[in-house]
């Protein structure tokens, strides 16, 4: 009987460090970005037809997390925030991780194709390829514009929910691609500013890094100020209503806010920019949130 449960243990144990490969955290958001576009796009969709198409992107984010921790393994375990991370803490091996990430995506892709329709499979195809290939191998360890452009891969999945549905892509789901475009970073800019010496020492070029402190805030505050517009065009469009026009500006009112004190602060603070970054991912959800819930009766009219 203690072997079955020391068996069980390590099982256990094994399985949570592949789970961690995912970045539970990163998916649970792509799940629900992709849901709202699943939700938003006209005619509907069968339930268990949508269950199936998140399950499907869920695991393609898992896949991407996966193989990014695998070529960064070794920024990871410079950088303390990462250093326990399933790779370099030893607990998982890179071939491992690249095996599993591999297979995971190729699944990921052949069921969405299979089970929805191959405009869908193509898109969570090209997502995982930019955010592997072009984020992470080529654009992270070169260029402060790392997150600018990588942010595209984040930004699709509600993109590829509307697609899952209608098997083409429309103004709407762009509108709110480019919302999270915009939204990327500002978010990551704030949490670096207080990991600027991690990344120094990964040889990572984030903005902070490379531009420094004061420029990092500027830009911040400009992507902010570019943000709020952006996100009330759903309104404009039509295709939310005036509950979540009044949302929006609410909750740009106070990123804006947020990214001015921040602006305002000394380099010495680390509050602000914690501030920052803690609101800017409730700020995604709320966001999201109202638009799924104001967007329901147009999706259904359509």
């Amino acid at each position: 009987m203690q072997i079955n449960r020391s068996i069980l243990r390590r099982s256990y144990a094994n399985i949570g460090d592949y789970v961690a490969l995912t970045k539970p955290r990163v998916m649970s958001l792509v799940v629900f970005t992709a849901l709202v576009g699943l939700m938003v796009a006209p005619g509907g969709i069968d339930p268990f037809t949508g269950f199936a198409a998140l399950l499907c992107i869920a695991a393609g984010a898992g896949a991407a997390g996966a193989l990014n921790m695998w070529y960064d393994a070794d920024i990871d375990a410079v950088m303390a925030r990462t250093a326990i991370r399933p790779i370099p803490s030893g607990r998982v091996s890179r071939p491992e991780a690249l095996v599993f990430g591999l297979m995971l995506g190729t699944c990921a892709v052949l069921a969405l194709g299979t089970l929805l329709n191959m405009a869908a499979a193509a898109l969570l195809a090209f997502t995982i390829f930019f955010y592997v290939v072009v984020y992470t191998m080529w654009l992270k360890r070169r260029t402060p514009q790392n997150i600018v452009i990588g942010g595209a891969a984040g930004a699709l999945p509600p993109v590829i929910g509307w697609v899952a549905v209608t098997g083409h892509v429309g103004l709407e789901p762009l509108i709110l691609f480019l919302i999270i475009f915009l939204w990327t970073p500002p978010h990551f800019w704030a949490l670096s500013l207080n990991l600027a010496g991690e990344y120094a020492r990964a040889g990572v070029p984030m903005l902070p890094v490379v531009a420094g402190r004061t420029e990092t805030k500027r830009q911040i505050l400009l992507y902010c100020a570019l943000l709020v517009p952006i996100s009330l065009l759903p309104c404009a469009l039509g295709f939310a209503g005036a509950a979540y026009g009044a949302a929006a500006a609410t909750l740009g009112a106070i990123m804006i806010f947020l990214a001015w004190q921040l602006r305002r602060s000394d380099d010495k603070e680390r509050r602000p920019a914690r501030r920052l970054f803690v609101f800017s991912m409730l700020y995604l959800v709320l966001l999201f949130g109202g638009l799924l819930m104001s967007a329901a009766p147009y999706a259904q009219s359509h």
